[in-house]
């Protein structure tokens, strides 16, 4: 509720960004609420307190550890705001949304669960017999903490082995990170439509390619899965399209094409009941389809028509203005036949080398009628070139308006143009008797002053920085990434070996890419500095915060095997997902540090303090995480238009939280125990005494007392 205030005061509007925060933050808020309930019912179960004391007293010892988690975990968003690519607008609804709602979780831990603790638990409920032997360790819970227990022993005696053994956990980050896929959006997401594509040489006439179109319609329709179909012809718009035309020419065509709903053609609850009741639990399996199997066997089906390019696109979940391809890469330089060629040779290579549907963007065959004037012909015979132009001008593409013509049954006017019809406007020989004035004889042929040459042309010259630019555009095919795809191409481009006034740039979803991921390193990186200094600030110390965010690194690894593992790709939504990992994944060392340090101070000897600290904190750990896990699985299994980009986030935070619980559990007291051992070094005192160490003026120097002449000589 307080979320959507918030959204209401700044304007936002609901969208799928608002809703994924949401759904990422149900799982989050709650678990302040459990650390706080969790320290109040150990209070009245190990300390024999009653609901009210416990209460009060169990929230002022947990309230620090709550406190730095909720606020190390809101500065994570921050960084995010900032992101001045396409990307961070959108995330930024998504992290004032997270932001607002996890600081609403604080103020209710702190004020509405310790008063609902107090006046609904119940002392009998606590049947200790003893100090830390209460109910909370009898039955299953006993032998996970008997397990946890051993094996922090364990590792407190092996510390150097523990410590290699984490350190290669890390290492393996760079491993898994070059075996993922990486792309700016999920590339297979299945929306349940998606949009085909044809273009024809230039010069076929609006008819052709209708007939063309409608060919291509006969055989859509023989496919099954498809529903709805809404084809234009020379209408540009839609996703489809590709190449030279260009959007809106008389020479492409667009389908869009729709298949049956998700509940219809997935594997889902209602359709295996629906089979379970016909006695056939096997016909669940019967008609699932995705919409990639259909593209694919379009391409297939549509290869026949050699005379026509086919592309087949899914619809773009976000716009960048960019056309519809997934990839662009563009070569920049000065002369327009060489970029064609290295394209065109390009576009080749990349058909057998993970691009789908590869075009170019210059075209050069659409037709022209090239006039070359005899100048001193038509200066003999008193002709201006002026009046040739005008004449072609006139007969071939039209006066703007020569008249108006007013209907009087619509009441309207009417623009008048001057043109020759369809058939002598294409036609050579009726060009050629076209009339032109002349100062001396009063009319010559056009055929007389110029001569006519049928020949190609480009259909369009782009540029780019004022470079002339060809670029080669398609999909990327399955079981390759985007990143990977850019990285082939540079490496190909190198192979070219043009000269230096040659370039390439990288458009469209790679720029995107690109310029997101870098944004995102800087996030990273400011998040993990905000965090620390939130640590620092409610710790009191430089090192607490150092071991604590230790937990960092050793997630990483987990939440990509768990992209690997899952055949998901590095995407603005996992990376995402990783960055909320960052915010959940230390909550566990703050708890197991923040507790040491109170029994610490209480008087406990600082081993023992480690393994009574860590288990008592174990039971809220495990509660918090077996919550964030259960409140992620919808995400993380849900199906539907668009379920690939949500479930990226949830296998990140799932894997990365619950794959690295052990390792966190165990290396903190671990870091904790050698970080301690640090301070109480005699070599590291002797270090920070040099930055605490006085210094005294030489005037000052008869004003301390036994002060030896070594001191003198020294400075000191």
């Amino acid at each position: 509720l307080a979320a959507f205030i918030a959204l209401s005061i700044g304007g936002s509007s609901i969208n799928t960004m608002i809703l994924g925060g949401l759904a990422l933050a149900f799982s989050r808020l709650i678990h302040n609420s459990i650390v706080v309930l969790e320290n109040i019912f150990r209070f009245v179960e190990e300390k024999k307190m009653g609901p009210m004391d416990a209460a009060r007293e169990a929230t002022k010892e947990i309230g620090l550890a709550v406190m730095a988690t909720t606020f190390s975990l809101v500065v994570i968003f921050l960084p995010v705001g900032f992101m001045s690519s396409i990307s961070g607008r959108f995330l930024y609804q998504f992290g004032i949304t997270s932001a607002v709602a996890i600081l609403v979780s604080l103020l209710v831990s702190f004020t509405l669960t310790p008063m609902m603790s107090a006046r609904l638990l119940r002392k009998e409920d606590a049947t200790a017999s003893g100090e830390h032997e209460g109910a909370s360790r009898k039955g299953f819970y006993r032998f996970i903490d008997g397990g946890y227990t051993w094996m922090l022993r364990f590792v407190m005696r092996h510390r150097l082995i523990m410590t290699v053994f984490a350190l290669l956990v890390i290492y393996s980050s760079t491993y898994f990170y070059k075996q993922i896929r990486q792309e700016f959006v999920p590339s297979n997401v299945d929306e349940g439509e998606f949009y085909v594509g044809l273009d024809a040489p230039e010069g076929t006439s609006l008819l052709a390619m209708n007939e063309a179109l409608q060919a291509v319609e006969a055989d859509l329709k023989t496919f099954p899965e498809i529903r709805l179909m809404l084809a234009s012809v020379g209408g540009g718009g839609g996703g489809g399209g590709g190449g030279g035309g260009g959007f809106g020419s008389v020479n492409s065509a667009n389908i869009y094409v729709r298949l049956a709903p998700h509940e219809e053609r997935t594997i889902n609850f209602n359709k295996f009941w629906e089979a379970l009741k016909r006695g056939k639990p096997q016909d669940v399996f019967n008609g699932n389809y995705i919409a990639r199997d259909v593209m694919q066997k379009i391409r297939g089906r549509l290869r026949k028509y050699t005379h026509l390019r086919v592309s087949v696109r899914n619809p773009q979940s976000i716009n960048l203005g960019t056309g519809p391809s997934d990839f662009d890469f563009s070569l920049k330089g000065p002369e327009l036949m060489v970029l064609y060629e290295n394209a065109t040779k390009m576009r080749l290579w990349a058909s057998n080398h993970g691009i789908l549907d590869p075009s170019v963007s210059l075209e050069l065959d659409k037709p022209e009628l090239r006039v070359q004037v005899d100048r001193t012909r038509a200066a003999d015979l008193g002709v201006d070139t002026t009046d040739i132009a005008t004449a072609l001008r006139l007969m071939v593409g039209g006066d703007d308006r020569a008249s108006r013509f007013y209907d009087a049954t619509t009441n309207f006017d009417y623009d008048v143009e001057i043109r020759l019809q369809q058939g002598d406007r294409n036609d050579q020989k009726t060009i050629e008797r076209l009339f032109v004035p002349s100062t001396k004889v009063g009319l010559v042929r056009l055929d007389n002053l110029v001569q006519l040459e049928k020949t190609t042309a480009p259909s369009r010259i782009d540029r780019q920085d004022r470079q002339r630019v060809v670029s080669v555009r398609g999909s990327v095919a399955p079981g390759y990434g985007l990143a990977d795809r850019i990285t082939a191409f540079r490496e190909e481009f190198a192979n070219l070996k043009l000269p230096a006034s040659y370039s390439y740039a990288v458009g469209g979803r790679g720029r995107e890419l690109e310029r997101t991921f870098t944004e995102f390193i800087l996030a990273f990186l400011l998040s993990v500095a905000f965090m620390y200094m939130i640590l620092a600030s409610q710790f009191e110390s430089t090192i607490h915060p150092v071991t604590i965010l230790l937990s960092l690194p050793l997630s990483v690894p987990f939440a990509l095997l768990s992209l690997w593992a899952t055949d998901n790709t590095l995407n603005l939504y996992s990376a995402l997902g990783i960055l909320v990992l960052f915010g959940v994944v230390k909550k566990n060392s703050i708890l197991q540090i923040d507790h040491t340090l109170n029994l610490r101070r209480q008087g406990m000897e600082r081993h023992e303090a480690i393994i009574q600290a860590n288990r008592d904190r174990l039971r809220p750990i495990l509660m918090t995480t077996l919550a964030l896990v259960a409140g992620m699985l919808p995400l993380a299994l849900g199906s539907g238009p668009g379920a690939e980009e949500r479930r990226s986030i949830a296998i990140v935070v799932i894997g990365g939280q619950s794959l690295s619980l052990l390792l966190t559990l165990l290396m903190t007291p671990v870091a904790y125990s050698i970080f301690d051992d640090i301070t109480e070094a005699h070599w590291w005192r002797r270090f920070v005494s040099i930055f605490k160490r006085k210094k005294v003026a030489p005037d000052e120097v008869e004003k301390l007392p036994d002060v030896s002449e070594s001191h003198l000589k020294s400075g000191d």
